[in-house]
């Protein structure tokens, strides 16, 4: 790292920002943070880039204000060292409770990922969750096998006594621990095991979207002229398709068969391609947004953020505008209303199980890789619950009951 000339090297970092259109407040926040690293270099004895982002955190206690210095101290980074622009993302990944373990966890985990057999698709979670056990038990100050007990095990599924792990986190552990028992033949795998507490496989209530919600945002979406194109269509594409926000995020033009009235995609979730019906009111949303609001730039998403450099929508991007509608719409104001594109989702799968529509087709429409995908809204779709429902007259309990 030559911090000496990190500020004539930073010349070409700045130009750049100013071609592709970042605010000059943003390039005097560069320059300035080049400059105190270049004024402090001898104070500090800085190694590397990491010595200096443990001085940041050390001089500015508040979260926000570090974690903005750090973005910038980043960009600075990586055009230092990688000759590389920024182009509007964050570029940090927070380190992973794998890569944290110790040799003999760590060692544990790869062994449970190695023997995972045909259950190919678990790996991901397997791995996920069994480092995010071992990191628990590893914040107890245990590190070995041997020195797990039972106490420690019940800390991480219950810290100061209150549960906050759930059956699929412990079914996930247990699963990948069974992957292990054949290469450790002392019987400390078993031991570990008998450990983890017993959780029931309980559901809760999804909410959903009632009627009138429904007709509240449709009235918004249509007659609602101070929400912008591209809030407008992002909201109708999930209402009307019920495609995942990380689906309507990674869109492109080739996406859209505007002949063939058709959205041809491959999910991101799954990796399975899932053809859609192109509906009217869906593609003149779209259409409008190209045509009047989206920024005219090379990149091939089709919602893009509106400040420059231009790039694709973040999920939390599409949640937030999902919200702003919502508030709008007067409905789900309350903090523990659940809020989010997927209740639009929801709202699909729902409405044709009303409509008597055969669950493999709404599975196929929902893009599903698993049939049993479709329960947890099978458990929502109160009107035919109710078909199944019995009537209690001929029960010995006082009407005055029902009525408390």
């Amino acid at each position: 790292m030559d911090i000496l000339h990190l500020k004539e090297k930073v010349i070409g970092l700045v130009a750049y920002m100013k071609d592709v259109g970042y605010t000059s407040q943003y390039i005097w926040y560069i320059n300035r943070l080049t400059t105190w690293i270049v004024s402090n270099s001898m104070c500090y004895e800085w190694k590397n880039y990491a010595d200096i982002e443990h001085t940041l955190a050390e001089l500015w206690h508040n979260k926000h204000t570090f974690a903005n210095k750090s973005r910038l101290l980043r960009i600075i980074q990586r055009y230092d060292e990688e000759g590389s622009f920024p182009d509007g993302r964050k570029h940090y990944l927070k380190p992973s409770h794998y890569k944290q373990l110790c040799e003999e966890f760590m060692k544990v985990v790869d062994i449970a990922i190695k023997f995972i057999g045909k259950d190919l698709k678990m790996a991901p979670t397997i791995k996920v969750t069994m480092s995010s056990f071992f990191w628990g038990l590893q914040g107890c100050g245990i590190d070995s096998l041997a020195a797990i007990d039972e106490e420690a095990v019940q800390k991480v599924f219950s810290p100061n006594g209150v549960p906050i792990r759930s059956h699929s986190f412990k079914y996930s552990v247990e699963y990948g621990l069974k992957r292990c028992v054949p290469y450790y033949k002392d019987g400390i795998i078993e031991r570990i095991m008998s450990y983890l507490p017993a959780i029931s496989n309980s559901r809760k209530n999804i909410q959903y979207l009632t009627e009138a919600e429904i007709k509240a945002i449709k009235h918004v979406l249509e007659h609602d002229k101070t929400i912008s194109l591209q809030d407008k269509a992002i909201a109708t594409i999930a209402l009307y398709t019920g495609l995942r926000s990380c689906d309507i995020s990674a869109l492109t033009m080739k996406d859209f068969d505007w002949e063939g009235d058709l959205i041809v995609i491959t999910q991101s979730k799954t990796g399975t391609p899932l053809t859609l019906p192109l509906r009217a009111v869906v593609g003149n949303a779209v259409y409008d947004y190209l045509v009047e609001e989206r920024p005219r730039c090379h990149e091939p998403y089709v919602f893009l953020t509106v400040n420059s450099p231009h790039r694709k929508l973040h999920t939390s991007n599409l949640n937030a505008i999902c919200v702003k509608i919502m508030h709008k719409a007067g409905i789900r104001l309350n903090a523990s209303d659940r809020k989010g594109l997927h209740l639009f989702r929801h709202y699909v799968a729902t409405s044709l199980l009303q409509a008597g529509v055969q669950q493999p087709v709404i599975s196929a429409t929902l893009g599903h890789a698993s049939p049993e995908s479709l329960n947890p809204y099978l458990n929502a779709e109160f009107k035919r619950l109710k078909e199944c429902a019995l009537s209690i007259e001929n029960y010995p309990v006082r009407k005055e009951v029902f009525y408390q």
